[in-house]
């Protein structure tokens, strides 16, 4: 990796850095209010809720923000696991290459529209992290760029320790995938609370596409096996069986016995 690269990924890591600092610093301040405050702001917040509930802008964002982190860990990242799971059992080297560029896209798109997302949850939403919806968000989000700072430092094939990089990026990739589909689930939840829509429909078709890419990520890496199968009999020579043997190994023998015979009755 060149120097502006690494300068390049140090500068957004710090950045994202900073804005979770920001995102974790607003429920310290609320904590150091008088409680008596704090029981009139709970109280404020939920005769209020009515009304935000009714505003479109808000209805607006909410959903905005939604689709944010749905296209990011709902889509690209799943997305992105299986396409490199597929690299693995891909033996022509331009496709192979093509595979893990697609890969790194995908996953830094997913990251890009994370930070869209908490930087509007920031500015338009309450930050008092007091459910499980808010609590993931902010876990995920550092997560995301961590794993992203690990995946810009993966060593070369054959240098020591690129097994435990493998093992710890593969396992936090697999994680953060998890987590975000249960958080997409939780997020819809909270979107109801909030507005009093139905979610059915979106928790039907979000669950058709997480068993559908479930169903390929486990699928494909058996599907030249599976190929193999239709094709064996072309492929590897019939061999005999032992009866087969055992008459071609007889015949030489029982010929001259017959001619024998054949030659005396004459």
């Amino acid at each position: 990796m060149q120097f502006p690269a690494k300068k390049l990924v140090s500068f957004t890591i710090s950045a994202n850095i900073l804005i979770l600092l920001l995102l974790l610093s607003t429920p310290f301040v609320h904590s150091s209010y008088n409680p008596l405050e704090l029981v009139k702001d709970r109280i404020l917040d939920s005769k209020n809720e009515s009304v935000e509930k009714m505003s479109p802008k808000l209805s607006f964002e909410i959903t905005v923000h939604g689709f944010l982190l749905w296209a990011s860990m709902g889509f690209l990242m799943p997305l992105g696991l299986l396409i490199i799971r597929m690299s693995n059992t891909e033996k022509c080297g331009r496709r192979l290459k093509l595979l893990f560029y697609l890969h790194v896209t995908l996953q830094i798109l997913s990251a890009l529209l994370v930070t869209v997302a908490a930087v509007m949850s920031i500015k338009n939403f309450e930050n008092i992290f007091n459910n499980q919806h808010r609590r993931i968000g902010v876990a995920l989000y550092a997560f995301v760029w961590v794993q992203a700072f690990i995946g810009f430092r993966r060593p070369r094939k054959g240098i020591r320790g690129r097994s435990k990089w493998f093992f710890v990026h593969w396992g936090l990739g697999t994680g953060i995938t998890l987590l975000g589909i249960i958080n997409v689930y939780t997020g819809l939840q909270a979107y109801h609370e909030k507005t009093s829509r139905s979610i059915r429909l979106w928790s039907t078709l979000f669950t058709i596409e997480v068993c559908l890419i479930t169903f390929l990520y486990l699928f494909q890496d058996k599907w030249n096996y599976i190929q193999q199968q239709g094709v064996v009999s072309r492929v590897e020579p019939v061999l005999p069986t032992h009866e087969e043997n055992f008459t071609r190994e007889e015949e030489p023998r029982i010929r001259p016995k017959n001619t024998l015979l054949m030659i005396m009755n004459k």
